[in-house]
């Protein structure tokens, strides 16, 4: 099959790169930041695609990875430069943390174009899109599912099938959820921990013996505690998706005050010019004596 991607941010190159590695033939890729997609297309001798139709054109299977609703609508707009053009038998992979009614307007929107649509909403970050060990949640059609698994077996170790389009994003949104507020949890802890006087490295091994462990402290704990905060999912993108829950909850008539309050933690990261931070980066705002307060730079 041959394959394209449009977003070849982070995660995107990184999947394309594998994908490579494994014996399928990327065609084209896309970006709105043209360095990314001429430089990554060098790399894998493919073309730089002008257009989002070009990509439709030169490919079976179209790959998308990009930021949010808007840039997800705008792909797969109904009319002018699209993807939507020269689709019809062409399957759509959209890998985005988007709302799951995005996901739903792209799966209809395929359908009339004569497409396939699948969401393939990815819980892992850069180094599993690297080496294939993403844990992947899809949603849509199964016949589209089934299509799309010789792909998805090589991107994630774990290739779950959720259910209708949709209901992976929905799964997608709870996850990142909960892993945003254990985030703000943890660098509570350590933050308080290091005003005390405690010695965080012994903080942290007791936190993974007892009830305060998680997986957030397994990535993050040791960067809270150094400052290393290279991203590899970011602020800004930690505070989107808390919102999709959030909403997700208000239509409910659910109140959500820990996923309300750790939203708000990262848009004040945002609002302190620290949102293309980690999101290990919030431990900056609960840290004595770090950015908020002396206005250094991590």
């Amino acid at each position: 099959m041959n394959v394209g991607f449009v977003g070849v941010g982070r995660m995107g190159a990184n999947m394309a790169r594998r994908l490579v590695d494994c014996g399928f033939h990327v065609t084209a890729v896309y970006d709105v930041n043209r360095a990314a997609a001429t430089g990554l297309a060098n790399e894998l001798r493919c073309a730089a695609s002008q257009q989002l139709s070009e990509v439709t054109a030169e490919s079976d299977v179209i790959i998308t990875v990009v930021s949010d609703d808007a840039a997800m609508r705008k792909i797969f707009a109904k009319s002018g430069d699209s993807l939507l053009v020269n689709s019809p038998g062409k399957l759509f992979i959209n890998c985005a943390t988007i709302t799951p009614r995005v996901h739903l307007e792209v799966e209809e929107l395929a359908e009339k174009a004569g497409a396939r649509s699948l969401e393939a909403c990815m819980a892992s970050s850069i180094t599993q899109a690297r080496d294939g060990s993403l844990y992947l949640m899809c949603g849509g059609d199964e016949e589209a599912f089934r299509a799309a698994q010789p792909i998805l077996e090589k991107l994630g170790k774990t290739v779950r099938y959720v259910g209708k389009a949709g209901e992976a994003a929905k799964v997608k949104a709870l996850v990142n959820m909960v892993m945003n507020i254990n985030t703000a949890g943890l660098a509570e802890g350590l933050g308080l921990g290091d005003a005390l006087g405690l010695d965080l490295t012994m903080l942290r091994e007791v936190f993974s013996e007892t009830g305060a462990a998680s997986r957030v402290l397994q990535t993050d704990g040791e960067d809270m505690q150094n400052r290393e905060h290279s991203c590899f999912f970011s602020a800004a993108h930690a505070a989107k998706d808390s919102g999709i829950a959030l909403d997700l909850g208000r239509e409910l008539g659910l109140e959500l005050p820990l996923a309300r309050e750790t939203k708000q933690q990262y848009d004040n990261m945002i609002a302190e010019g620290l949102g293309e931070l980690d999101k290990s980066g919030i431990a900056e705002l609960t840290f004595k004596n770090r950015h908020k307060h002396r206005g250094d730079h991590v």
